[in-house]
C-alpha cells in the first residue's frame, strides 16, 4: 500500500477543493493513485449532489463582470442552503471563477456555462464537486448576458444585481446616470423599459385583475373597462423604467432625466436579479 504524504493530500485539495480529511481518505481509497482519487471525489460530489438536489439553495452570491469596453456583461447568480457558505472567501472565488469564465468566452446561456470547461472538467462537474467538499446543494440559480454600446452595473452586497445596456459611450455623464439607472432597477424592480416592452399577456393581466376586482366591489359594468385601463396606466407608473419617478429627484421620471442628460441617450435593454429569484 503506498504511503499517503501530507504534500499528496495539499495537492489534492489544491485541484479539487475537497477538505482534507476527503482528500486523505480518497487517496487511501485510491492506493495513492492522484488521478483515481480525483475520480473518486468527483462521483462522491455527483452522489452528494444528486441526494441534496431537492433542497432549497436560496443563499448565495450574485456576481457581475463587464469586459475592458463596457459594451458585455454577465451575471450569475450561484446558490448555496447557508449564508454562512454564501460568505466563505473559497465560495466567492469559486464564483468569480464562472464568472471570468463566462464574460472570457462571451457565453449566452446557462446551458452553455454549465457545459463550458473550467480547468479540465465541465462547470456542472466543479459544482458537483463544491458540494462534495461543502456538503451543500450548490447550483446556478440565474445567468444573464447582455450587450450594448455601454453597460453600467450595480451589486448590491452580493445578494443582488443589476445591469442596463445604454445606447451610448460611457463618458463620465453617460456612466454616472447609467450607475443611477442601475441602482433605481434594483431598488424599484421594473418589469420592462416602458409600455411598449410589457407583453400582451402582462397587459391583458393587469387588466383582468383590475376589472375581476372592480367587479366584485360592485362597480357598474358600463365603466369596468375605463377602471381597467386606469389600473393599467398606474401599473405603467410603477412598474415601467422610464415612468417611474426618478428615486434621486421624486418630480421627475426617469424619462425626463434621460431627456434632460442627453436627448439621444436611451436604455436599451436590462436584466435584475436577487438571491432566491430566477
Amino acid at each position: 500500500m503506498s504511503t499517503i504524504t501530507a504534500q499528496d493530500v495539499k495537492k489534492l485539495r489544491d485541484t479539487t477543493g475537497a477538505g482534507m480529511m476527503d482528500c486523505k481518505k480518497a487517496l487511501t481509497e485510491s492506493n495513492g493513485d492522484f488521478d483515481a482519487a480525483v475520480d473518486y471525489l468527483r462521483k462522491k460530489g455527483a452522489k452528494v449532489a444528486e441526494l441534496r438536489a431537492g433542497r432549497d439553495a436560496n443563499e448565495g452570491v450574485v456576481y457581475i463582470l463587464t469586459n475592458s469596453a463596457n459594451n458585455f456583461g454577465i451575471m450569475v447568480q450561484v446558490g448555496c442552503e447557508t449564508d454562512f457558505v454564501a460568505k466563505n472567501e473559497s465560495f466567492i472565488e469559486f464564483v468569480k471563477s464562472i464568472a471570468t469564465l463566462a464574460l472570457d468566452n462571451k457565453i449566452k446561456t446557462t446551458e452553455d456555462l454549465l457545459a463550458s470547461d473550467l480547468n479540465g472538467v465541465s462547470v456542472t462537474e466543479r459544482i458537483n464537486e463544491k458540494v462534495g467538499s461543502i456538503g451543500e446543494n450548490i447550483s446556478i440559480q440565474s445567468y444573464h448576458a447582455i450587450e450594448g454600446t455601454y453597460i453600467a452595473t450595480y451589486n448590491h452586497n452580493f445578494r443582488a444585481g443589476v445591469m442596463v445596456a445604454l445606447n451610448m459611450d460611457g463618458n463620465d455623464t453617460v456612466a454616472g446616470i447609467g450607475k443611477d439607472l442601475a441602482m433605481q432597477i434594483a431598488a424599484m424592480k421594473p418589469v420592462a423599459i416602458d409600455e411598449t416592452s410589457v407583453s400582451q399577456e402582462q397587459k391583458d393581466r393587469e387588466k383582468a385583475i383590475a376589472r375581476d376586482k372592480a367587479a366584485a366591489e360592485g362597480k357598474p359594468e358600463n365603466i369596468l373597462d375605463k377602471i381597467a385601463e386606469g389600473a393599467l396606466t398606474k401599473f405603467y407608473k410603477e412598474f415601467t423604467l422610464l415612468n417611474q419617478d426618478y428615486i434621486k429627484d421624486t418630480k421627475k421620471t426617469i424619462a425626463q432625466v434621460l431627456k434632460e442628460t442627453n436627448a439621444d441617450l436611451k436604455v436599451t435593454s436590462f436584466v435584475r436579479t436577487e438571491l432566491g429569484t430566477k
